[in-house]
């Protein structure tokens, strides 16, 4: 019955692939098998010193660092990425934040991790975009690690606008003094793990880990993808 029910609703609310379009039938499964089974994993997640982790030596001190896939231009994690950040797809979100859960767990380099802060997003971007694409990232890996989402400890009190054309020099200058620590917020938690959607210099991840350190918390960093490939 139940899957009958189901099948129903897809005839007159088909659900589409995030990646290529094509329809999915489960509405919690966002990519399709074909796609699923082409994105590039990093495999590096349980790997001391991968790209990730030596992006940050010399500028920030983190304990372990990975990312699920690698990003390229044109490719389906850039349209499931899309389909995440612009189309309102907000399921893939904790799809990808389950996925990514699953390698947190399994590489064992993670276990000291208490609770996950999303990179925020500046109040004025979270509403016009409605949600904050990290923090359901966030709450797909604590479906999986159970840790708890804490989104009050970590502010981003200064506008910027988009940075993906900027360099890591230029960004950090964007990011002086763009995040604020409310400790309050953090109850008993000193290992927590940062969450954003992609990282390319780092340097978004980089201003949130040093705010945080100055209230003496250990910084851990995942995030779905990376245009680190080597």
């Amino acid at each position: 019955m139940k899957r009958y029910i189901t099948s129903l609703l897809h005839l007159f609310y088909p659900h589409n692939c995030a990646g290529c379009g094509s329809d999915v039938l489960a509405p919690d499964i966002p990519v399709c098998a074909s796609c699923h089974s082409q994105l590039p994993a990093t495999s590096f997640m349980g790997i001391e010193g991968n790209p990730v982790e030596k992006l940050f030596y010399g500028r920030v001190r983190i304990a372990a660092a990975g990312s699920l896939f690698y990003f390229t231009r044109q490719s389906a994690v850039q349209r499931i990425l899309f389909q995440l950040k612009y189309e309102r797809n907000q399921q893939t979100g904790l799809w990808l934040g389950k996925q990514l859960g699953q390698q947190l767990k399994s590489s064992g380099r993670f276990a000291h991790v208490t609770a996950i802060i999303p990179v925020p997003l500046h109040h004025r971007k979270q509403k016009q975009r409605g949600y904050n694409q990290s923090q359901l990232i966030a709450e797909g890996i604590s479906s999986v690690c159970k840790w708890p989402v804490i989104t009050k400890a970590l502010q981003r009190s200064v506008f910027t606008s988009t940075q993906t054309h900027q360099n890591r020099e230029n960004r950090l200058l964007n990011l002086q003094n763009a995040f604020s620590v409310h400790p309050q917020h953090l109850l008993s938690h000193t290992h927590v793990l940062l969450v954003d959607d992609v990282i390319t210099t780092g340097a978004t991840l980089e201003a949130c880990a040093l705010a945080l350190q100055q209230q003496k918390i250990t910084v851990s960093i995942a995030t779905i993808a990376s245009t680190l490939l080597s």
